[in-house]
């Protein structure tokens, strides 16, 4: 289960569903990209932050000089994000501790104690 109480079965139907839908359901801010490029980039909102309101999936993308490119490299992110979280967990195996392992493990503790008891102060002097 996820924090956002979603499990592997919602992200999976989110998924399945096409961009156009995926891009309904976010909400979306156009901001200007830092980095590299200079005054094309100094200029215009061309990076896009996408939320995604019922997953709560945040992604940005400011790969390319068009805001349009932008936003939908956006919602393949989301959409490969979905995908990811939409794998059904791994069945937890029960390992079961061998007997002799057990005994090793007292034993080691029982000589860990009695370096420990040494260690003590002796009575009567």
């Amino acid at each position: 289960m996820e924090k956002n109480g979603l499990t592997y079965r919602d992200y999976a139907a989110f998924a399945r569903q096409t961009p156009q839908e995926i891009a309904r359901d976010c909400e979306v801010q156009v901001f200007r990209a830092t980095g590299p490029g200079g005054q094309g980039v100094n200029t215009t909102d061309s990076a896009v932050r996408m939320r995604h309101v019922p997953t709560g999936i945040t992604v940005v993308s400011r790969e390319s000089r068009s805001q349009l490119q932008n936003r939908e490299r956006c919602v393949e992110k989301i959409i490969e994000l979905c995908r990811r979280r939409a794998r059904p967990p791994r069945p937890r195996k029960k390992t079961h501790v061998p007997a002799s392992q057990r005994r090793r493990r007292l034993e080691s503790k029982r000589a860990r104690g009695k370096v420990k008891q040494l260690r003590r102060r002796v009575e009567g002097e």
